[in-house]
């Protein structure tokens, strides 16, 4: 659905979110296939060392939540490379949370680092893409957005709308020749999951999905998932009634 990559080197990719987990590993990845790779976070110090000692790496501080910032951001990569191939959208949060115990502040604070963060970067990034007429952009959304799951009463809607988001993109962006992935991890094992106290099937390793996700944007793949075995389980899961989907989640899961 998208074209596929079969050279990396020389292209231009800016990773947000790339201070950690899977975000990070993807960078190094890139890099070590020849990109050159624009690490952006929040957290300068990390970004630095990320990007030490890296010819080919840019190390752009920014806030997601600041649109200004981004908008900086991807202004210094085009000031240094001329433009941008590829933009992945990996930056997210998560906090458990059921609905016995419903904190308001704590769900806005999940819905704008997940959602409304996510437009920060594409109105700093879609008019670039779309005067070039040219790249692709990703966007990070979660296994948890393809249907209800215990404690993910905020985090899960968030990535349902990331998904829907990603879809809407593609139908408007690939007839201007844009490659739109939306890209869908299972458990990964990350900071964010780190304080799980539930069963994580088929947890994997932040290299391997971030290995996983480049080779879905090689083979020009729209839905990108993995890993396989426990995401199309939830895949199919969502075609069951809900009964047994319900009893299934609640199996799997231990809660």
């Amino acid at each position: 659905m998208n074209p596929c990559i079969d050279e990396w080197r020389g292209r231009r990719v800016w990773i947000i979110g790339a201070s950690t987990g899977i975000g990070e590993a993807a960078a190094h990845l890139l890099l070590d296939l020849g990109a050159r790779v624009a690490f952006s976070a929040r957290s300068a110090d990390r970004l630095e060392q990320t990007a030490a000692g890296e010819p080919h790496a840019l190390a752009l501080p920014l806030d997601v939540l600041d649109h200004a910032s981004v908008a900086a951001a991807c202004q210094r990569i085009v000031a240094a490379w001329g433009g941008i191939d590829l933009v992945l959208i990996v930056a997210g949060g998560y906090n458990e949370m059921r609905a016995d115990a419903i904190d308001l502040a704590a769900a806005n604070r999940m819905i704008n680092l997940n959602l409304r963060g996510a437009f920060n970067c594409l109105d700093a990034a879609l008019p670039l893409l779309i005067k070039q007429g040219a790249g692709g952009i990703g966007i990070v959304a979660s296994v948890a957005g393809y249907g209800g799951l215990p404690k993910a009463l905020v985090y899960g809607p968030a990535k349902a709308a990331l998904i829907n988001l990603s879809e809407s993109l593609y139908l408007d962006l690939r007839p201007r020749g844009i490659a739109v992935y939306q890209i869908n991890p299972g458990f990964v094992d990350t900071p964010l999951t780190a304080g799980n106290d539930f069963k994580m099937p088929a947890l994997m390793s932040a290299a391997d999905a971030a290995y996983a996700m480049v080779q879905g944007i090689e083979r020009g793949a729209f839905h990108i998932h993995f890993p396989k075995r426990y995401t199309n389980s939830m895949r199919l899961a969502r075609l069951l009634p809900y009964r047994l989907y319900f009893w299934l989640i609640h199996k799997v899961t231990g809660l």
